[in-house]
């Protein structure tokens, strides 16, 4: 790796010659500007606003723009002769626990390469010490052009800087947070915390940029001339105002199925669920749905959502054919009774008929 930068660590009165190095590259596409009418590329060109020539790199220098428009002239040794101590080295001011750094302030990282043989030993004494005292070297700099604040800590086998903003560059949060005041229920708090567990830890090298990967297939088949079908679109309700509990539970769900674990709950859901049978004939020749029982639940409630079209229509059918069977009933209970009654008739007629005759004999 090509080192942007040489200079010293001054550690006490110990000092260290260093290369850095970029720590991070850009992965980003990067786009050219074209003209849409014949796909000839825009380029931006260095122009003198007063004699409007195009100037070269070699006569570009720089300045600075006063308040009433006046440019004043500063040198590339102008710079170098100021009483800079941190021109060529970084300097060590103290050494603090890391959780004493504010994540906003991170900035640019790089890696501090030890410069030459002799650099060997007192730079591995820092990366020790470093260790051991589970701390971070806070330190001052000068880069491109002006003076940097940034912490040093170990990775690996590395002494590795991060570059920091200076506490006046961070911002207050003013006017950011909420306006008005939102409770939080506890029943949301632990719904939040299944989905945390559920989502738990990730190998941070399996991450990678799924938009640049989408854009690289984009090209290759714009260059090859293959037809580019569009992507499906997100309607994620983004913006929305939504039920906090349900998307905290169909979070949990989504986190499950995804790291394959299988939703429980969903799982019992469906062994309630009735089997459904093919319809068979009843004795009074009605058509009835035969189903066995659903499975025991905890709850009224889980039982009736186990209802099914099928079952609404065995019941139906199971009354259809109860009501028949009634009807059928009462109608032989009334022709038992009609033929009880012309019976009774028939044998009070005979009397009365016999009665006569057994006077005419006497």
């Amino acid at each position: 790796m090509r080192s942007i930068w040489n200079g010293a660590i001054s550690f006490g009165l110990v000092s260290i010659p260093i290369k850095l190095v970029n720590a991070t590259e850009n992965h980003s596409i990067h786009f050219r500007q074209i003209h849409l009418a014949d796909g000839g590329r825009i380029r931006y060109r260095k122009v003198c606003e007063l004699d409007e020539e195009e100037v070269a790199g070699g006569e570009i220098g720089k300045a600075y723009e006063d308040a009433d428009g006046t440019m004043i002239p500063i040198t590339d040794e102008d710079l170098a002769q100021l009483p800079l101590p941190t021109a060529k080295t970084i300097e060590i001011v103290a050494f603090v626990p890391a959780d004493e750094i504010d994540p906003l302030q991170m900035d640019a990282a790089y890696y501090l390469s030890a410069n030459g043989v002799p650099a060997a030993k007192p730079y591995t004494l820092l990366r020790e010490a470093l260790k051991r005292s589970n701390k971070v070297a806070v330190a001052k700099y000068a880069l491109r052009g002006r003076e940097r604040l940034g912490m040093l800590r170990v990775v690996d086998d590395v002494i590795a800087m991060h570059g920091l903003l200076w506490p006046d560059e961070i911002r207050a949060p003013e006017g950011v947070a909420p306006d008005s005041d939102v409770t939080v229920r506890d029943a949301e708090l632990d719904l939040a915390d299944a989905l945390m567990d559920t989502l738990g830890e990730v190998d941070m090298d399996s991450l990678h940029d799924d938009y640049r990967e989408a854009v690289e297939e984009l090209i290759a088949a714009k260059a090859s001339g293959e037809a580019v079908q569009p992507a499906e679109s997100d309607d994620s309700g983004g913006g929305k105002v939504i039920d906090l509990i349900a998307a905290l539970e169909s979070s949990v769900r989504a986190a499950k199925k995804s790291r394959g674990e299988g939703d429980e709950n969903e799982a019992e859901n469906k062994g309630d669920m009735a089997d459904v049978h093919p319809i068979k004939k009843t004795a009074s020749g009605k058509t009835a749905q035969k189903k066995s029982m659903p499975k025991s639940t905890g709850t009224k409630k889980s039982t009736s959502s186990t209802s099914s079209p099928a079952r609404k229509t065995a019941q139906k059918q199971k009354k259809t054919t109860a009501k028949s069977t009634s009807s059928a009933s009462a109608s032989k209970s009334s022709s038992s009774a009609k033929k009880q009654t012309s019976s009774n008739a028939r044998s009070t007629t005979k009397k009365k008929t016999a009665a006569p005759r057994k006077r005419a004999s006497a």
